[in-house]
């Protein structure tokens, strides 16, 4: 089946994790992705480590289903092949620093005069305007400036991020909404658009309940580790050998769980009978609940916890979750082949659709693995083309990335 974004094409020439990202959205979404990358290192996370058979793994995850073009962009004639590629293009995706891409002669106005019907997607730290819109930002720095590492983890612990390159890769969940949107739009019209995102934004929204419930009571949100300010019981209770996460967000839940426990007398006493009072109660009830727990194995506890229809689930490894049951039973992986790396597998987008393909068909290019091609379907000769790789436009040849030490 073809993907529902077949015969889209994308100019890409984003770096690291957000921008990557959001055109491995487009591209798994069937959309061709042409990725312009810079001579010698290529993307940035090239380079991140650890290392797969001398592959960056963020790399690795975030760049399938792509073509990979060396272009050197300060050449004009390297500009000029990508002037050349955006009048092909349906979109164009970026995540330069604010006001980089003007500067290098590839912003939005620049063009949209070669191809007015263009979507071009500019995801940046903070936004295109307002007082911090031309700093640097990464995940972590977004984290921190959007209120998230405040509220992370637990109360009194190290200060933390959010372990997974969750801005990055929400900003990019929402680029990729909007250049859809933006699509959709343009089938209607005719008419391009400029899609705005950014890492800052994406961490303010996901904040959002937590900044109403400042506004609602002045009171400043306190950091809950596993827990919910809203709900008890609710977080992490340890049993014989390891945490298991229960969740009661209603007093249904609440009688089941005790009754798991064997603490019937729990559901009429009134600490506990209905939640406001379980917030208030929460700490003597979690040491009440822990001390049961600690009959059982987490497993153990999982188990009867489930067949009462009571969530709950082990704190898993990694390790644990690569070879789950349930993450084999729903598909998450797909074999790739890959010309240097043996079994090889990648965790495909997590959604599906009915008749329309969401899927891997690619491994990540190889450092200009594309070059030549992708000249040609320009129409460049082959005389043009040697030329450019004699004058360092463009790198025709790979170049792999050596792992770190």
């Amino acid at each position: 089946m073809p993907g529902p974004l077949s015969g889209i094409r994308v100019v890409d020439v984003t770096t690291n994790i957000s921008g990557p990202s959001l055109t491995m959205i487009l591209a798994d979404l069937g959309a061709e992705i042409i990725k312009i990358e810079r001579p010698k290192t290529g993307d940035d996370s090239r380079g991140m480590g650890p290392f797969w058979e001398g592959e960056g793994v963020y790399f690795l995850q975030i760049n399938r289903n792509k073509q990979s073009i060396v272009i050197d962009l300060k050449k004009e004639s390297g500009r000029q092949i990508v002037y050349d590629l955006v009048q092909t293009a349906d979109v164009f995706v970026e995540n330069f620093r604010y006001q980089k891409a003007e500067k290098m002669g590839l912003g939005y106005e620049k063009l949209k005069q070669l191809n007015p019907s263009l979507v071009y997607c500019s995801l940046s730290a903070y936004g295109q305007k307002g007082p911090l819109c031309d700093r640097p930002g990464y995940d972590a720095i977004a984290q921190a400036d959007s209120g998230i590492i405040g509220i992370n983890g637990a109360e009194g612990a190290e200060i933390a991020r959010v372990p997974v390159s969750v801005l990055d890769q929400g900003s990019a969940m929402w680029g990729a909404i909007g250049v859809i949107s933006a699509l959709f739009h343009k089938l209607k019209t005719g008419e391009g658009q400029l899609v705005t995102t950014s890492l800052y934004e994406t961490g303010v929204f996901w904040v959002g309940y937590h900044m109403l419930s400042w506004l609602a009571t002045g009171n400043e949100p306190k950091k809950n580790g596993a827990g919910h300010t809203a709900f008890a019981p609710y977080g992490a209770f340890q049993a014989s050998d390891a945490p298991v996460i229960i969740g009661i967000s209603n007093n249904s839940l609440f009688k089941r769980l005790c009754k798991v426990l064997g603490k019937d007398e729990w559901i009429e006493d009134p600490r506990y009978k209905n939640n406001p009072e379980r917030v208030e109660h929460r700490e003597t009830l979690r040491v009440a609940i822990e001390n049961i727990l600690q009959a059982k194995t987490a497993d153990e506890w999982v188990q009867l916890l489930a067949d009462a229809g009571v969530p709950s689930s082990k704190v898993k490894k990694i390790s644990e979750v690569v070879q789950d049951q349930q993450t084999e039973a729903i598909g998450m992986w797909t074999d790739v082949s890959h010309s240097s790396i043996n079994n090889f597998r990648l965790a495909r987008l997590p959604f599906e659709l009915s008749t329309s393909a969401v899927s891997i068909q690619k491994a990540p290019p190889k450092l200009g693995e594309n070059t030549e091609e992708i000249l040609a379907m320009l129409g460049y000769d082959h005389e043009k083309i040697k030329q450019f790789i004699h004058d360092g436009t463009i790198q025709a040849e790979y170049k792999k990335i050596e792992s770190c030490k």
